[in-house]
This record gives C-alpha cells, sequence and structure tokens, in this order.
C-alpha cells in the first residue's frame, strides 16, 4: 500500500533531500532584490532575488549581514552565495545566504559610494591621521601577487633608484573571494613584525570586478589602523579604491608607487656630496677666522711681555686699596664733626624737655590736691555718714532720732539727728 505522508513528514523529506544534495550546499545565484526588510530587532536580513522568470526567497543571518561591505537596496543586481533548504513553518525552500555582493557596474557603483560615505563620516579618509613616508626608507613591504607584473615593476624600481633597500613580498591574492582577508592579513603581519619602514599594496588594472576586493571595508579598517605608512597602488590612472583612500598616499600605479617610496640614490650621493662641499667651505672659512685670531695674539702685548699684565694688574690693585682708605677716613670724619655739631642741640633740648616734664607733673599735683576729700575737710567741712559708714549726701536720707557720724579733718564724732527740715528750692 502506498505510504501516506503527512504535511511535516513530506516536507521534512524534502528539506534533508534538498540539504544532501552537494550542487544546493553551495550555490551562487544572481539576480534582482526584492520584498527587502530592514534588519530585524535580531539583525537578520530577508528578501527575494528575482528575475524575469522566478523568484527566490532568502535569508541572511545576523553574524553575515553585518559583514556586509554596502547596504542592499530593492532592485539592485546582487550576487548571492548560499544553500538551499526548506523552512518548514511556510513551507518554502529558502536562499541561506552567507555573501551578498552587488553584481553589475551600477550595483557596484552604488555599494561603493554608500561605503565610501559610511567610512568618511567615521574620519577614516581624513588628512590629519595620514602618516608622512620616511625620507630613505631601508626595508619596504609589498603586499601582492606573487606572480603578477605589479611585484615585477616595484622590484625593478628599487633595483634602479634605491638597490640598497630590502624589498619583502607578502604573496597575496588581488581578486576573487577571500583576497580582502589575504591582503589585510598581510597588512598585519607587517605591522606585527615591524620588519619594515613603508608598505606598498595593489595590483595591475582590471575591471571593476577585478579590483571590487580592494573595496573590502575590512581591508579599508585595516590600512588605517597600520601603524606603518602604507601606499594604496591599484589599477591604473583613473582607478580609485576604498583602500586608495584609507591609505596615506595613492599611486596611480605599483610602479608610480616604488616611484614615490624609493629615493634615487644619485640624488642622496648629489646632496650628500653637496653638503660636504658646504661643510669643507664651512670648515676652510673657521680654519682662516682662527688663524686670523692668533696672528693677533701673536701680536698682543699680553703674549709679548707676560708680566706686564700682572704689574698693570698689581698697580691698579694698589691704586683702589688707596682711594679705598682715602674714602674711608672722609667718611669717618665727617661723622665725628657731625657728632659734634649735635651735641649742644642734644643738651638744650634735654633741658627744655625736664623743664616741660616739670611743669606737667606740678600742674597735675594741682589738679590732684583740689580732688583729694581730705583737703576739703580742711577748711572746716565735715562728711556726714550711716553707722555703715555709707556717706550721706541730703537730709533726706536721714530721720529723727537716728544715729549718724560726722566725719572731720582730725576724728569722727557721733550725732542723733533731733529735726529734720528740707530747703527749698530758692535757697
Amino acid at each position: 500500500m502506498e505510504h501516506i505522508y503527512t504535511v511535516g513528514e513530506l516536507t521534512g523529506f524534502i528539506k534533508s533531500y534538498l540539504e544532501a544534495s552537494p550542487q544546493l550546499k553551495a550555490v551562487s545565484v544572481k539576480g534582482e532584490i526584492s520584498n527587502l526588510s530592514a534588519p530585524s530587532g535580531k539583525g537578520h536580513i530577508f528578501f527575494t532575488v528575482k528575475d524575469e522568470y522566478a523568484t527566490l526567497r532568502g535569508v541572511m543571518f545576523k553574524s553575515r549581514a553585518e559583514k556586509l561591505s554596502f547596504k542592499p537596496e530593492n532592485g539592485m543586481k546582487v550576487l548571492c552565495t548560499g544553500r538551499i533548504s526548506v523552512y518548514p513553518s511556510g513551507g518554502q525552500y529558502l536562499l541561506y545566504a552567507d555573501s551578498i555582493q552587488p553584481d553589475g557596474e551600477g550595483a557596484l557603483y552604488v555599494a561603493l559610494e554608500q561605503l565610501k560615505r559610511k567610512l568618511a563620516a567615521e574620519g577614516l579618509f581624513s588628512s590629519e591621521r595620514k602618516k608622512p613616508l620616511p625620507k630613505i626608507p631601508m626595508r619596504v613591504g609589498v603586499i601582492t601577487s606573487a606572480t603578477g607584473a605589479a611585484v615585477r615593476d616595484v622590484i625593478n624600481v628599487a633595483a634602479r633608484r634605491f638597490p640598497a633597500a630590502e624589498v619583502t613580498v607578502y604573496p597575496s591574492l588581488v581578486q576573487g573571494v577571500g583576497a580582502a582577508e589575504t591582503l589585510s592579513a598581510g597588512v598585519v603581519y607587517f605591522n606585527k613584525t615591524k620588519k619594515v619602514d613603508v608598505i606598498i599594496i595593489g595590483r595591475g588594472g582590471g575591471s571593476v570586478e577585478e579590483l571590487w576586493e580592494f573595496n573590502s571595508e575590512l581591508l579599508a579598517r585595516t590600512v588605517a589602523a597600520s601603524a606603518v605608512p602604507v601606499v594604496s597602488a591599484v589599477g591604473h590612472e583613473t582607478d580609485f579604491t576604498i583602500c586608495d583612500f584609507a591609505a596615506d598616499l595613492r599611486a596611480p600605479t605599483p610602479s608610480a608607487a616604488a616611484e614615490l617610496v624609493f629615493p634615487d640614490s644619485r640624488d642622496i650621493i648629489r646632496r650628500f656630496e653637496n653638503a660636504l662641499a658646504r661643510m669643507r667651505t664651512l670648515v676652510g672659512a673657521r680654519i682662516s677666522t682662527e688663524r686670523r685670531l692668533l696672528e693677533s695674539l701673536k701680536q698682543s702685548r699680553a703674549l709679548r711681555s707676560p708680566t706686564a699684565g700682572f704689574d698693570d694688574l698689581r698697580l691698579r690693585i694698589a691704586d683702589n686699596e688707596r682711594r679705598l682708605h682715602t674714602a674711608t677716613e672722609r667718611k669717618l670724619q665727617l661723622i665725628k664733626q657731625q657728632t659734634q655739631s649735635l651735641k649742644p642741640r642734644l643738651s638744650s633740648a634735654a633741658v627744655r624737655a625736664v623743664g616741660l616734664q616739670n611743669m606737667r607733673l606740678s600742674a597735675l599735683k594741682d589738679r590732684l590736691a583740689i580732688l583729694d576729700p581730705m583737703s576739703v575737710l580742711d577748711r572746716g567741712y565735715a562728711a556726714v555718714c550711716d553707722s555703715e559708714g555709707n556717706t550721706l549726701t541730703g537730709v533726706s536720707a536721714l530721720k529723727e532720732g537716728q544715729s549718724f557720724v560726722l566725719k572731720m579733718a582730725d576724728g569722727r564724732a557721733d550725732a542723733t539727728v533731733g529735726k529734720v527740715e528740707l530747703y527749698g528750692n530758692d535757697l
């Protein structure tokens, strides 16, 4: 009896069959993108690839989508590489894309401009970060195909212009899948080993598709991050790549890059000879100057009569001692005269000051005598105090029969109030 499948079983059978097919494990398909969805919350991209005959749904997962060097758009011609399988829930076969590349010059141009704007906004092409090339590079690294014309051109120019330089070649793919990774690995290698003073990276001319790996975002970032200066030389005069913009210097061809990197040994020799001639002129002029100085010293009095200088010095010292002694004597005499003239003035001032102080002292004594209570009592007055010794200043403090004390100049007397009488205001 014929086996009857469930939908799930049949779909699973088709899925297993497709995934087991060697032809569908790694398939490349080109077409036009449509139904493109923005990256989902998980970062996946869903799209459809179509031509005039059919459509094929596809998906690119986040880990792959993050590595795209351009932004896919609806209507763009692309070349997709991946595997074919079945999405059971939808009952559709899908392209699980590992890579998506622009296909055709129009699509490539759009992708190139997208990446160029992105990297420029990050400052990767800024002139401020460009490093100068060394004046005399003794070790030069070349990243290119080991069998291409580019490496021969660089070596020939080096042999002609500066044969003393050591050229190290890092063999790399220069087109097709994986070229950007090997080119980037070469830049990393020369930075880690620190064996070169400058790097030349490039290849000869070709179509846009053949040069496309030099537009890789990975390569651009690696070149921009290089601590060793990088010269990019890709293609012909009119070919520009992202690598050219990221490098420290762009040359139109590999041979032109070598002309820029390797100094002309003949120019170096000429500069050395010119510097040597200038040095000889300067040394000769210095020798002539020193000779004239020596001749003038020979004619000087110091050399003709060495002791004459010491005699003059001794005379100057003696003269200075005499003038110092005379000046000191004059100063002391002047101070003595000034002191003598001040003596009478100081004596007179002292007498006047003492007399003035005596007068002030006598006046103070008189004022104190007037204020002394005993002097008032001496004139016949008496002080009235209560039994506790407090001075009473008026009769309002006394009562009839109250005892009080009279203090006089020569003693005191106890008394009793007989009658209290207040005087009027007119008294």
